[in-house]
């Protein structure tokens, strides 16, 4: 009678595939879930996706300002980027001259303060009717920091647009502006124009506002121009004397000089707009930043962002966040135009988010640092074990159809793998197939690489 036939185990390879398959599918579920997770929510957190007021009191935390009309509004810590509370964070709006933030944040770093220009007068043309303007004259020379301070202190757009024409031009200018607020994750920012003025399509909202300002006071001479209260300014020539010409300017910013602790950052209107305003303020060694957007009337803009600044004072340590400012996912470094470092809070670039709470961190990119490790480690290893178990049941198969032989085939031997792992050392006396003896060496090689790094 023939014994019966054992059924063909299946082959190693064919193990070792279907695992390292399965190893790779498990893995890989999950920064796609995370990415999905993170992408249904507002940048900073749920919370700041909603339109009603978003506070979190704890106990003795003093009550929110009452009257507070502004369309939408924010308040947060510039340290820790903790969101204090908010109204409509995320709700697009006309930023007006509040916009020249990110203009400064994009274009300051690139030009020596102390550079001389001659103004044309193709850098002065199409500026928009009703333009708020500092006074630039064409034909004449001007330095870069004066050209900021007619930006920052009069909301200069002849200003601004010498600048962009410095830049390469008014369309690169809105460009890299556009790349420059992609890298701060201010996604509810579509910039039409370089100074803020009304154009189709133009947005941003209180929390991008709020980023750019937060950024921006992290390069020396961004903060300094901000916190300009007056100065003087190049005019024309002079008929009789042939010399130039000087002026005074002052900051527009009606809280500078006024509100204990201003710092600045930047007050803009529009008749689109209505008022825009974001500033910044320290007091006992702590920053906080306020954006309000369009409220009721134009002389609000200022009471309900003071009010909101002395509240948030007021609840330091009594509230609990209702969201996260997110750090800059760009190279831009943090020096003032004159390239030298800026001091203050150091910037997070290219960091991912990494130190930021979980429901706020960007999604983990595929091939990128967080899970790619641990997935290439899951796969080899279950490439390793499966490969192992099939020599294994393949050995004892043959060991016993060969009862006749002298001596039993000596037992494999566990060898020590990468982190201790063991793998099956198989040579001669173990499985003998040459295909398998290639398979062990293919995986202890694959097992003993490293993951390249992202």
């Amino acid at each position: 009678m023939q014994p019966k036939r054992q059924p063909k185990p299946p082959s190693a390879t064919r193990i070792a595939a279907v695992s390292a398959a399965s190893a790779l599918a498990l893995a890989a579920g999950a920064p796609a879930a995370l990415a999905q997770d993170t992408g249904s929510s507002a940048v900073g957190g749920e919370r700041l996706g909603r339109s009603d007021v978003q506070v979190a009191p704890l106990a003795g935390a003093p009550a929110l300002p009452g009257e507070l009309t502004g369309r939408s509004w924010l308040v947060a810590d510039a340290g820790t980027g903790e969101v204090l509370a908010a109204r409509n964070a995320h709700l697009p709006l006309p930023p007006a001259s509040t916009l020249k933030m990110l203009f400064a944040d994009t274009v300051l770093p690139k030009f020596d303060r102390s550079l001389e220009h001659q103004v044309t007068a193709d850098e002065l043309a199409d500026l928009g009717v009703g333009s708020s303007l500092v006074g630039v004259k064409e034909n004449l020379p001007y330095r870069v920091e004066d050209l900021w301070r007619g930006v920052f202190l009069s909301s200069g757009n002849d200003a601004v647009h010498v600048l962009a024409h410095m830049n390469g031009g008014v369309p690169q200018t809105v460009s890299e502006m556009q790349a420059r607020a992609r890298s701060l994750q201010a996604k509810d920012t579509k910039v039409a124009s370089p100074d803020g003025y009304d154009m189709d399509g133009q947005v941003s909202s209180a929390y991008d506002l709020t980023l750019f300002a937060r950024a921006g006071l992290r390069n020396a001479d961004f903060r300094s121009y901000c916190s300009t209260r007056t100065a003087r300014f190049p005019g024309g020539l002079d008929k009789n004397t042939g010399q130039r010409t000087v002026f005074d300017i002052a900051n527009t910013d009606r809280l500078l000089g006024k509100y204990p602790g201003l710092i600045g950052v930047k007050n803009g209107y529009t008749t689109n707009a209505g008022a825009t305003f974001t500033g910044a303020a320290e007091r006992g060694g702590r920053t906080l930043l306020v954006t309000v957007m369009h409220p009721r009337a134009q002389g609000r803009v200022y009471d309900e962002a003071a009010s909101l600044l002395d509240w948030g004072f007021a609840a330091a340590g009594k509230v609990q966040p209702v969201g996260q400012l997110v750090e800059d996912l760009g190279p831009q470094a943090t020096t003032g135009g004159t390239g030298t470092p800026s001091g203050g809070t150091p910037q997070a670039a290219g960091n991912g988010g990494a130190d930021l709470p979980p429901w706020s961190r960007p999604p983990v990119l595929h091939g990128g640092p967080g899970l790619a490790p641990a997935l290439w480690s899951g796969a080899a290893l279950a490439t390793g074990l499966a490969a192992w178990g099939a020599a294994r049941t393949v050995g004892r198969r043959r060991a016993s159809a060969r009862s006749t032989a002298s001596a039993a085939p000596a037992a494999p031997m566990l060898v020590g793998g990468p982190s201790g792992v063991g793998v099956m050392g198989i040579g001669s006396t173990g499985v003998g197939s040459r295909s398998h003896r290639r398979l062990a060496r293919r995986t202890l090689a694959l097992l003993r690489r490293r993951p390249p790094r992202g």
